[in-house]
C-alpha cells in the first residue's frame, strides 16, 4: 500500500502527472456537462420526459448512484481546478527570469483567465447543488406528481419554479458563459496533453472546442429563456 501512495505521490508532483489529471478530469467533465445538458433538454419534450429521467436518476442503484455521480463530480472538479492552480504557479516560477518576463505575461493571462473561470464554476456547481439537489432554502421537496401510477418528484415544477427567480438565471447564465469560455480555451488542450490532437490537428481540435462550447451556451441557456418567455410553464 506504502509503494502504491508512493508512486501515485510521485505522479502527482511531476507536471507531466499533473497535465494527465487535468486532461482526465476535464475529459469527464466534459462528458457530464453534455450528458446534464442533454437529460435538462428534456423539458422540452414534455413534463413527464423529464420527470422520468429524474425519477431515473434518483433511484439508480437504490438512490446512492446519484450522490456517487456528484461526489465523482465535485471530486474531478476540486482536482482539476487545484492541478491547473499548481501547474500555473509552477509555470510562472520557471519563467521569471531576465528574457522570459513578457512570455510568462501573455501566457499568464490566459492561464489566470481559465483558474477564475473554474473557480466561479466550482463555487456554482455547489450553489447548483444546493439549490435543486439538496433543496437548501427553497419548498422544492414538496412538488409530487404522478407518474406511470407513482408520485414522484416534480422535476418540471422544479426546474420553472428555480429558474423564475430572476437572480438563479442570471448567475447560471453568467456561470454557462464562463463554462462556455472555459471549454473554448481548454477542449484542444486537453486532447493534446492525452496525445490525440497534434500540432497538425490542433485548429481542428479548436474549432470543435468553440463548437461544442457553443452548443453548451445555447441548449443550457434556451432552457432558462424558455422559462423566461412562458414557453415552458
Amino acid at each position: 500500500m506504502s509503494a502504491v501512495f508512493d508512486s501515485l505521490s510521485r505522479f502527482y508532483a511531476s507536471s507531466i502527472g499533473k497535465k494527465i489529471l487535468v486532461a482526465l478530469t476535464g475529459l469527464m467533465l466534459l462528458g457530464f456537462v453534455l450528458g446534464h445538458m442533454i437529460g435538462n433538454l428534456l423539458i422540452f419534450v414534455g413534463k413527464d420526459a423529464i420527470n422520468e429521467y429524474g425519477h431515473m436518476l434518483q433511484t439508480m442503484l437504490h438512490g446512492g448512484g446519484v450522490w456517487i455521480a456528484r461526489i465523482g463530480l465535485l471530486g474531478a472538479v476540486v482536482v482539476h481546478v487545484v492541478a491547473t492552480i499548481q501547474l500555473t504557479q509552477a509555470n510562472r516560477a520557471a519563467r521569471k527570469d531576465a528574457y522570459g518576463m513578457h512570455k510568462a505575461q501573455v501566457s499568464g493571462k490566459a492561464s489566470h483567465t481559465m483558474i477564475w473561470s473554474g473557480l466561479t464554476i466550482l463555487a456554482f456547481i455547489i450553489y447548483h447543488l444546493l439549490h435543486f439537489t439538496v433543496r437548501k432554502n427553497n419548498d422544492y421537496d414538496t412538488y409530487k406528481t404522478v407518474l406511470h401510477g407513482e408520485t414522484v418528484h416534480d422535476v418540471y415544477r422544479m426546474v420553472i419554479a428555480g429558474f423564475s427567480w430572476a437572480p438563479a438565471s442570471i448567475f447560471y447564465i453568467i456561470a454557462m458563459v464562463l463554462l462556455s469560455s472555459h471549454l473554448s480555451h481548454g477542449f484542444s488542450s486537453l486532447f493534446q496533453t492525452l496525445g490525440v490532437a497534434t500540432d497538425k490537428t490542433e485548429p481542428l481540435f479548436k474549432k470543435l472546442g468553440y463548437a461544442f462550447a457553443g452548443l453548451i451556451l445555447v441548449g443550457n441557456c434556451s432552457i432558462v429563456l424558455a422559462v423566461w418567455l412562458g414557453y415552458v410553464r
